[in-house]
């Protein structure tokens, strides 16, 4: 068996680095064509003030985007590093998108990302836009390719398990990229990056009109924000909604816990505003619900029953028995693989193969399993309610304060009156930290809601670890850990810097603190 201690540590390291990588992730894809935005503006309109914008926003861009790669980088190595048996499971499949992205995506992205900040003298007009939107573009296809991977381990389409090589493998790779998952993910991912340049661009141009400093640069920089991030909200909300579906129909598990459903109610399900979960009893000390809410947007019918994590683990149950029959016919078709009727008998179970994997957390005599170690193993298909149950609030609650945010920025931009309302400028400068709030609760929701699966109903977690010791990963662990915060307390320290000089740190002679001197 699988040291937990190593199985636990292995998933932390990811976790940190991952959830640090993705603080970098959502400004990079906000800002990205939030200059697109601005530089098209100033093409169609001449205005020198958009061509500054630009130049200005695309500066803290470059500063975030340099520290992102940085950060994202190692990721893909711990594949190799901390996760070898399950590189070797589904590399053939997941390997490719990962490296299409680098191919295609991340080279398109740097390439274009040098012509946009050494090309203004040297290109025309036409041609620098259409270098940004190539920036632009490259970024987004980035995000592209790493989520469809990310959306095959949620939803794993066009594959097999290849009993004879022991290994998942691609089937129909058109169904991998095209997957509703995948769609899904892609969408609400970069909507919620949209937001989050929308939010950072409102936020310091608040700051400046607060100061007074460069007040009609702020404004017009705040209200193309307001504009971009309420196109953004309506996008994150329809794609969250599309996900919560999916999520309903193909992880009730995730569901289940996401919204403390202990017992399948009659449909329509109602939604818990608020709950305190009791795992140890599993149900609820406190809820408040609004009856049918939940049923409807879920299921997307009036009929359809939303099953409880109590009958849910039941039905697991039921299912790692059919996986112990599935692990026992596997390895016996290992020493016979050319048995016909193995063949037949392993077929008829295969689906279930995963759940029978999941007792080998417990033993390593899988047929033999003890009916303890059975709901052990059944409980395990449960991620822990009271982090999902809170987490997915956090991250709702976030986006509907941002998009109130966008509404009424936008409304006292077209009023003109944005300047003195100093209670909301005040308010969308504290808006700042939110859209970070809501990707990683809503990355922890995705990820920790899997579990305890890295390949959703087919590889268990604490199998796909590499054979390491756990002294091993805590000695890496800490080392990414202080590499990642100096590479953050450095982001920070460029990013405040130079918000607070504003565009006076183009060096036109036109913005405050070079009036001010």
């Amino acid at each position: 068996m699988i040291p937990a201690d190593l199985v636990d540590l292995s998933r932390l390291q990811f976790a940190v680095t991952a959830m640090y990588h993705f603080l970098f992730v959502p400004l990079t894809l906000g800002l990205s064509f939030m200059l697109v935005a601005m530089e098209v503006t100033y093409v169609i309109t001449g205005k020198q003030i958009y061509k500054d914008m630009t130049r200005f926003w695309g500066k803290l861009f470059g500063i975030n985007f340099a520290l992102g790669v940085a950060t994202g980088i190692t990721m893909e190595f711990q594949f190799g590093t901390n996760w070898a048996y399950y590189s070797h499971y589904v590399g053939d499949i997941f390997g490719a998108p990962l490296a299409i992205e680098g191919l295609m995506a991340f080279f398109l992205e740097s390439t274009f990302i040098g012509l946009f900040f050494f090309g203004w003298d040297r290109l025309s007009k036409g041609k620098h836009l259409a270098a940004t939107c190539m920036m632009a573009l490259g970024s987004n296809l980035s995000a592209l390719w790493i989520l469809i991977a990310n959306a095959w381990m949620m939803s794993p389409v066009g594959s097999e398990f290849n009993f004879e090589t022991m290994r998942m493998e691609m089937t129909d790779f058109w169904a991998v990229v095209t997957s509703e998952w995948a769609q899904a993910k892609f969408v609400h991912t970069i909507a919620g990056g949209y937001m989050t340049g929308a939010i950072f661009v409102m936020a310091l141009s608040a700051f400046y009109m607060l100061r007074r400093q460069d007040v009609k640069f702020a404004k017009s920089s705040f209200r193309l924000a307001a504009a971009f991030g309420i196109i953004a909200s309506v996008m994150t909300i329809q794609m969250g909604d599309e996900s919560g579906y999916l999520v309903t129909r193909d992880q009730p598990t995730k569901i289940a816990a996401m919204e403390a459903i202990w017992e399948t109610h009659e449909a329509p399900a109602p939604m818990a505003v608020f709950a305190i979960p009791d795992e140890e009893n599993r149900t609820n000390k406190v809820e408040i619900s609004v009856p049918y809410v939940f049923g409807i947007m879920g299921t997307r019918s009036l009929s359809t029953e939303i099953p409880g994590i109590n009958q849910l683990v039941e039905t697991a149950k039921d299912r790692i028995v059919n996986g112990q029959a599935a692990v026992a016919t596997l390895e016996a078709l290992r020493k016979d693989p050319k048995n016909t009727e193995l063949q037949e008998a392993f077929l008829a179970k295969k689906d279930d193969l995963g759940f029978g994997l999941l007792l080998k957390r417990y033993t390593n005599d899988v047929a033999n399993a003890t009916p303890d170690m059975i709901e052990k193993a059944a409980l395990d298909t449960v991620p822990s309610v009271t982090p999902m149950f809170w987490s997915f609030r956090l991250m709702v609650g976030s986006g509907l304060v941002m998009a109130l945010v966008f509404v009424l920025g936008l409304v006292y931009s077209m009023k003109n009156t944005i300047h003195e309302k100093r209670w909301f400028l005040r308010l969308a400068f504290l808006s700042l930290p939110l859209p970070w709030i809501a990707c990683e609760a809503g990355w922890f929701v995705a990820e920790y809601g899997r579990q305890p699966w890295t390949i959703f109903n087919v590889l268990p977690t604490h199998l796909s670890v590499s054979s390491l010791s756990a002294a091993d990963v805590a000695g890496s662990l800490t080392g990414f850990a202080i590499l990642y915060t100096a590479l953050i307390i450095v982001e920070m320290y460029l990013m405040i810097k130079l918000g607070k000089k504003g565009p006076s740190t183009l060096g036109t002679g036109r913005y405050h603190f070079e009036q001010n001197k």
